[in-house]
């Protein structure tokens, strides 16, 4: 027995933190609130509504978020049988012989049975085939959990014969409750060491928005903390328990404050002067401190037009990769494309001509240099467009050679003003150069 075993609700003795904290109830239940509202179809798969009793879900959604809970709550509610299979360790023979198990229980007893697949993504065709006859007969209710899209990893026939639902990951409202609730509850802690500020800040941080993660690192910390304070009744743990317990340095980062703007700050700066080493180095601390990753990525995107432009046209696509790769697969595997466009934004040539563009045609236009926009570039397409003169005398490109037309496109006011003004360097010195010939009215290649 340990000191975390006294007084626990759990019925294995020296069970984990996470274990013994496990909902006993939906009241119990952090999180997922959308799910679980009144006739929501996962509530009332749980507490076992009329109609409800067959069907069978894929719960779709990071670690740590209650896919396990959820499963086995709509087991205990309704009084089915809950059986739990690891997609990573079970064969096409365990599936058969836990539906054969299900379908002779259900003739017998009329007992119904709730099938948990862990890690379902990890199934192949074959044994995800295999639950099929089960869950369209009705002898299992299959409750399937992933971490990968369902809409790549699953097979179609069990995705259309199943209701998806997405979790998300547990918001810091949600990760405090369960910090309370584990230091004060008799299953928990039960009041036998208390945290401090920053030692709660970190876990948060550490966590990442998984329950379990949270209170294992929660569990571990405690341990330090007992073992540094063995004379104390109640020892608090400090951020250096944490940092110890998860081998991990607490990173000084406050998402609202001012950490959070300087090293952003530092992070655009460095990338836009090229120096990959300090990009990565600023990248790593955000992520480490839990920075959204989007909010990251989408920095990277507003710098690929800002910084580097018509220099490199490909950075605009790799930034806008990443930020597409990045809300599809979320952390730890981010990090991976994130580095990537660090990598290609740093090292690219860099031009701000486009920004410094825009900005000079909003000052324009914001002093009033707006002017009427040339009769022959006019709409023309309306009955009475003809006969106001619109589109008269308008020349088109593609009927020209080199497919461009020296007419007047700018308004009166604002005739030989030029706002772009592109650089020598990469691509946009090849742009510099056929701009100027334009320009002049030298259309030949």
């Amino acid at each position: 027995m340990t000191l975390f075993d006294e007084g626990s609700a759990s019925s294995r003795p020296g069970a984990p933190l996470a274990v013994r904290m496990r909902p006993r109830s939906l009241d119990e239940l952090v999180g997922q609130s959308a799910l679980l509202e009144a006739g929501a179809p996962l509530r009332r798969l749980i507490e076992g509504a009329d109609g409800a009793s067959m069907v069978s879900v894929l719960l779709y959604g990071p670690p740590g978020t209650g896919k396990t809970t959820l499963a086995s709550l709509a087991a205990y509610a309704s009084g089915r049988r809950f059986v739990e299979l690891s997609a990573v360790t079970a064969g096409v023979k365990d599936v058969r012989e836990v539906v054969e198990s299900a379908r002779r229980d259900l003739e017998l007893s009329g007992r119904g049975t709730v099938l948990f697949v862990d890690e379902v993504h990890r199934f192949n065709k074959t044994q995800q085939d295999a639950l099929l006859p089960a869950v369209e007969n009705g002898w299992v209710t299959l409750i399937a959990a992933t971490t990968e899209n369902p809409s790549f990893s699953v097979v179609a026939p069990l995705l259309s014969r199943s209701l998806l639902l997405r979790l998300e990951s547990l918001n810091e409202s949600d990760l405090n409750l369960l910090i309370d609730r584990a230091l004060t509850e008799p299953r928990g802690l039960g009041g036998r060491v208390t945290i401090s500020a920053e030692a709660r800040e970190h876990l948060l941080r550490v966590a990442g928005g998984d329950a379990r993660r949270l209170l294992t690192a929660l569990e571990a910390s405690a341990g330090v903390a007992v073992s540094e304070n063995p004379d104390l009744a109640s020892p608090t743990i400090e951020l250096a328990h944490v940092e110890l317990a998860v081998d991990r340095a607490a990173v000084r980062y406050d998402r609202d404050g001012d950490q959070h703007y300087d090293v952003i700050s530092a992070f655009i700066k460095s990338i836009r002067g090229s120096d990959v080493d300090a990009g990565m180095h600023y990248l790593a601390r955000m992520l480490e401190a839990g920075e959204d990753p989007r909010f990251i990525a989408r920095r990277l995107v507003i710098l690929a037009s800002e910084d580097i432009g018509m220099a490199d046209p490909t950075a605009l696509h790799t930034a806008m990769a990443a930020m597409n790769a990045v809300a599809l697969i979320g952390m730890p595997e981010a990090r991976i494309v994130l580095a990537q466009a660090v990598v290609h934004l740093s090292v690219a040539p860099k031009s701000n001509a486009a920004y410094l563009a825009i900005n000079a045609a909003i000052d324009d236009v914001r002093a009033g240099l707006a002017g009427e926009v040339p009769v022959h570039l006019r709409d023309a397409s309306y009955p009475g467009a003809r006969g106001l003169g619109h589109g008269s005398g308008y020349l088109y490109p593609h009927d020209l050679p080199g497919g461009v037309a020296n007419q007047q496109y700018l308004p009166d006011s604002l005739v030989g003003r030029t706002y772009y003004e592109p650089t020598d360097r990469g691509v946009e010195a090849r742009v510099a150069e056929v701009l100027a010939r334009m320009r002049e009215g030298n259309v030949s290649d």
